[in-house]
Protein backbone atom coordinates (compact mmCIF):
# COMPACT_ATOMS: atom_id res chain seq x y z
CA UNK A 1 0.00 0.00 0.00
CA UNK A 2 1.33 3.26 -1.04
CA UNK A 3 1.13 6.27 1.58
CA UNK A 4 0.67 9.83 0.24
CA UNK A 5 3.91 11.65 0.58
CA UNK A 6 2.64 13.80 3.37
CA UNK A 7 2.02 10.79 5.42
CA UNK A 8 6.02 9.17 5.14
CA UNK A 9 7.27 12.44 6.26
CA UNK A 10 7.13 12.62 9.76
CA UNK A 11 7.63 8.93 9.68
CA UNK A 12 11.20 9.79 8.18
CA UNK A 13 12.17 12.25 10.11
CA UNK A 14 11.53 10.02 13.03
CA UNK A 15 13.66 7.28 11.69
CA UNK A 16 16.51 9.98 11.01
CA UNK A 17 16.25 11.77 14.98
CA UNK A 18 16.46 8.23 15.87
CA UNK A 19 19.58 7.77 14.02
CA UNK A 20 21.73 10.75 14.76
CA UNK A 21 20.83 10.07 18.90
CA UNK A 22 21.95 6.35 18.30
CA UNK A 23 24.83 7.89 16.77
CA UNK A 24 25.10 10.51 19.77
CA UNK A 25 24.78 7.38 22.29
CA UNK A 26 27.24 5.35 20.65
CA UNK A 27 29.61 7.93 20.54
CA UNK A 28 29.85 8.18 24.28
CA UNK A 29 29.75 4.57 25.03
CA UNK A 30 32.28 3.91 22.31
CA UNK A 31 34.18 6.54 23.47
CA UNK A 32 34.06 5.48 27.00
CA UNK A 33 35.01 1.82 25.87
CA UNK A 34 38.34 2.95 24.83
CA UNK A 35 38.92 2.80 28.24
CA UNK A 36 37.92 -0.54 29.46
CA UNK A 37 40.98 -2.22 28.92
CA UNK A 38 42.93 -0.16 31.49
CA UNK A 39 45.30 -1.61 33.95
CA UNK A 40 44.61 0.72 36.92
CA UNK A 41 41.67 3.46 37.24
CA UNK A 42 44.12 5.69 38.30
CA UNK A 43 45.57 5.54 34.36
CA UNK A 44 42.16 7.05 33.08
CA UNK A 45 43.04 10.61 31.44
CA UNK A 46 41.03 11.89 28.81
CA UNK A 47 42.43 11.57 25.43
CA UNK A 48 42.19 13.33 22.82
CA UNK A 49 43.87 10.89 20.40
CA UNK A 50 41.04 8.15 21.77
CA UNK A 51 38.32 11.15 21.19
CA UNK A 52 39.46 11.21 17.37
CA UNK A 53 39.57 7.33 16.99
CA UNK A 54 36.17 7.46 18.50
CA UNK A 55 34.78 9.99 15.72
CA UNK A 56 36.69 7.49 12.99
CA UNK A 57 34.36 4.64 14.41
CA UNK A 58 31.36 6.12 14.73
CA UNK A 59 31.44 7.71 11.23
CA UNK A 60 31.91 4.31 10.02
CA UNK A 61 29.47 3.30 11.51
CA UNK A 62 26.90 5.54 10.71
CA UNK A 63 27.82 4.61 6.88
CA UNK A 64 27.48 1.17 7.70
CA UNK A 65 23.88 1.27 9.56
CA UNK A 66 22.45 3.50 6.52
CA UNK A 67 23.98 1.15 4.23
CA UNK A 68 22.35 -1.63 6.36
CA UNK A 69 18.89 0.01 6.74
CA UNK A 70 18.45 1.41 3.82
CA UNK A 71 14.78 0.56 3.42
CA UNK A 72 14.31 2.89 6.98
CA UNK A 73 16.32 5.33 5.53
CA UNK A 74 14.35 6.71 1.92
CA UNK A 75 15.15 10.75 2.26
CA UNK A 76 18.16 10.44 -0.79
CA UNK A 77 18.99 14.22 0.25
CA UNK A 78 19.77 13.71 3.63
CA UNK A 79 21.36 10.40 3.09
CA UNK A 80 23.91 12.44 0.43
CA UNK A 81 24.17 14.54 3.48
CA UNK A 82 24.76 11.89 5.98
CA UNK A 83 27.26 10.26 3.94
CA UNK A 84 28.97 13.58 2.84
CA UNK A 85 29.08 14.20 6.39
CA UNK A 86 30.42 10.81 8.03
CA UNK A 87 32.96 10.74 4.48
CA UNK A 88 34.04 14.34 6.02
CA UNK A 89 33.93 13.33 10.24
CA UNK A 90 36.17 10.23 9.21
CA UNK A 91 38.86 11.89 6.72
CA UNK A 92 39.17 14.79 9.01
CA UNK A 93 39.69 12.45 12.26
CA UNK A 94 42.06 10.36 10.04
CA UNK A 95 44.12 13.36 8.87
CA UNK A 96 44.20 15.04 13.00
CA UNK A 97 45.29 11.61 14.07
CA UNK A 98 47.73 10.85 11.41
CA UNK A 99 48.90 14.57 11.80
CA UNK A 100 48.46 14.86 15.82
CA UNK A 101 46.87 17.94 15.48
CA UNK A 102 46.08 19.71 19.07
CA UNK A 103 48.52 17.48 20.69
CA UNK A 104 50.50 19.58 22.83
CA UNK A 105 52.92 18.43 25.73
CA UNK A 106 50.07 17.68 28.57
CA UNK A 107 47.56 16.00 25.61
CA UNK A 108 50.47 13.87 24.76
CA UNK A 109 50.98 12.16 28.15
CA UNK A 110 47.16 12.16 28.71
CA UNK A 111 47.26 9.39 25.34
CA UNK A 112 50.00 7.80 26.52
CA UNK A 113 49.45 6.89 29.83
CA UNK A 114 45.86 4.71 29.24
CA UNK A 115 48.20 3.32 26.03
CA UNK A 116 51.05 2.37 28.21
CA UNK A 117 48.33 1.32 30.93
CA UNK A 118 47.10 -1.26 28.36
CA UNK A 119 50.52 -2.45 27.32
CA UNK A 120 51.14 -3.40 31.06
CA UNK A 121 47.23 -5.16 31.68
CA UNK A 122 48.42 -7.12 28.32
CA UNK A 123 52.30 -8.58 29.81
CA UNK A 124 50.50 -9.09 33.06
CA UNK A 125 47.30 -11.15 32.24
CA UNK A 126 48.79 -13.21 29.31
CA UNK A 127 48.92 -16.65 29.77
CA UNK A 128 52.74 -16.90 28.27
CA UNK A 129 54.74 -20.16 28.02
CA UNK A 130 58.21 -18.58 26.32
CA UNK A 131 60.87 -17.85 28.61
CA UNK A 132 61.92 -15.07 26.04
CA UNK A 133 58.66 -13.89 25.89
CA UNK A 134 58.34 -13.75 29.83
CA UNK A 135 61.15 -11.55 29.83
CA UNK A 136 60.08 -9.75 27.44
CA UNK A 137 57.01 -8.92 29.29
CA UNK A 138 58.25 -8.05 32.38
CA UNK A 139 60.54 -5.86 30.42
CA UNK A 140 57.58 -3.81 29.06
CA UNK A 141 55.62 -3.71 32.77
CA UNK A 142 58.39 -2.29 34.07
CA UNK A 143 59.06 0.44 32.08
CA UNK A 144 56.05 1.26 31.08
CA UNK A 145 55.21 1.77 34.91
CA UNK A 146 58.23 4.36 34.83
CA UNK A 147 57.32 6.38 32.23
CA UNK A 148 53.87 6.06 33.54
CA UNK A 149 55.02 7.35 37.21
CA UNK A 150 57.09 9.97 35.25
CA UNK A 151 54.52 11.41 32.74
CA UNK A 152 52.17 11.96 35.85
CA UNK A 153 55.20 13.54 37.45
CA UNK A 154 55.58 16.00 34.63
CA UNK A 155 51.41 16.43 34.61
CA UNK A 156 51.71 17.45 37.95
CA UNK A 157 54.45 20.06 37.36
CA UNK A 158 52.91 21.45 34.29
CA UNK A 159 49.57 22.12 36.20
CA UNK A 160 51.65 24.01 38.66
CA UNK A 161 53.15 26.62 36.37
Amino acid sequence: MNMPATAKAPMQSGHYGRFFLMLGVSFVVMNALTYANLEQADHFYLSTNRLYVTFLMISAMALIMLGFMRAMYTDRRMNQLIIGGSVLVFATALFCIRNQVLINDQRFMQSMIPHHSIAILVSKRAELKDPEVKELAQSIITAQEREIAQMKRILVRMDQK
